[in-house]
């Protein structure tokens, strides 16, 4: 579908104005997100500078010079005992959908959480209708794991949120360096 190479590398702080323009047409317009106004470029550098703080990765797709999708891992949760568990999060630009995008970035990220010692990834996909972002975690070992129902209300409906867990490395099967 494309002629240029797709590229997957970590972010830079000038990939920010693409994020920023990826993520604002999802919260405007899809229900990947759950938030209802686009965060502002500058508040979206301070998330990721958060992230990589914490030794998250933040990945990015570029085909041509042009930062076509992104995706990074964040913490599950903040307690403690969820240290070894990661969220996914991935975006791809609406203009280069169906181009595999997606599946050049899940797999470097699954690879980066997986070397960081993380056990578990969790997808978290807003609205059970998303076929391409469940089957795009399919493809790469998640398992649905549960659907929370009518979760999230957003542009003037219900919206569900599905949960899709993947093993990184040994997931549960021994005890975690420093577990």
């Amino acid at each position: 579908m494309m002629s240029a190479a797709l590229l997957v590398r970590d972010s830079r702080d000038d990939d920010i104005p693409a994020i920023a323009r990826i993520y604002a047409y999802h919260v405007l317009h899809g229900l990947a997100s759950f938030e209802e106004e686009a965060p502002s470029a500058d508040e979206l550098a301070r998330r990721r500078s958060g992230y990589l703080a914490n030794g998250y990765p933040y990945l990015v797709a570029e085909r041509g010079g042009r930062v076509v999708g992104y995706a990074y891992a964040a913490a599950y949760r903040p307690r403690p005992a969820y240290r070894f568990a990661v969220e996914n999060s991935i975006y791809i630009d609406q203009e280069d959908r169906r181009g595999g995008i997606g599946s050049a970035l899940l797999p470097a990220l699954i690879e980066r959480c997986t070397a960081r010692g993380y056990r578990q990834m969790i997808a978290v996909i807003g609205d059970s209708a998303n076929a391409a972002s469940i089957g795009l975690h399919a493809k790469f070992g998640f398992r649905t794991v549960g659907t929370l129902r009518a979760i999230g209300w957003k542009h003037g409906r219900w919206v569900d949120s599905v949960l899709m867990q993947r093993d990184l490395g040994d997931g549960g099967s021994t005890t975690p360096a420093g577990g």
